[in-house]
């Protein structure tokens, strides 16, 4: 089984989410590791749930911690492959660390698309993938036209207005690299409710 894109689970914080993605053939695996944010993973958390699960890679989830900081407790965390943060101006920090390098971004007006579209190919140059985020916008014929013109230049991974019913017209439609989802809480321990999650990966699935 396989799936039609490429999928980020981001904010994994327990090991009914990594096995259960593991399982649906989720690419990317992303822990936070910021100890004062509410998902935030230990070390040994982190070995506890990544030693359960294989075949997928793990990105390390940062807000506001500075590039040093960063390098410094990656180091804790064994089988990272990528960085992920939020504040533009860390990625030139970044870029020769090793690690590939998302930048989530928090897009709120189609002038925000025009600001990315203008540097796509640095980011292209620089080998950084762009986590598109929106707490504001919909995904409507204009800015579907935006995602699809800054995809068609550089990594894009779409994290906002994802539903099981638009989801496969509008990979079809932009061109995107893939797809970024959020994991949750557990219930009680070993108990989550998947329903949201398991809806959009099932429709994602390629049958053998």
């Amino acid at each position: 089984m396989a799936l039609k894109t490429f999928v980020k689970i981001s904010n994994i914080n327990n090991l009914s989410d990594a096995r259960y993605c593991a399982g649906m053939y989720v690419d990317l695996m992303g822990f936070n590791l910021e100890n004062n944010h509410k998902d935030f993973v230990a070390p040994e958390k982190y070995k506890e749930i990544t030693d359960w699960i294989s075949g997928v890679a793990f990105v390390a989830e940062f807000e506001t911690s500075h590039p040093d900081s960063i390098l410094e407790l990656v180091k804790s965390y064994p089988n990272l492959t990528s960085i992920e943060v939020k504040e533009e101006f860390h990625i030139k920090m970044l870029v020769n660390s090793g690690y590939g390098i998302i930048w989530k971004v928090d897009v709120k007006t189609l002038d925000d698309f025009d600001d990315l579209i203008a540097k796509a190919e640095s980011y292209k140059n620089f080998d950084v993938v762009l986590h598109l985020s929106s707490d504001t916008l919909e995904l409507d014929d204009a800015i579907i036209s935006k995602i699809k013109s800054l995809a068609s230049s550089c990594n894009v991974l779409l994290g906002f207005g994802i539903e099981t019913k638009n989801i496969t017209n509008i990979i079809d439609e932009t061109n995107i690299k893939g797809i970024c989802l959020k994991g949750g809480d557990e219930i009680k321990p070993g108990i989550r409710d998947f329903d949201e999650l398991a809806d959009i990966l099932e429709s994602l699935e390629i049958e053998d």
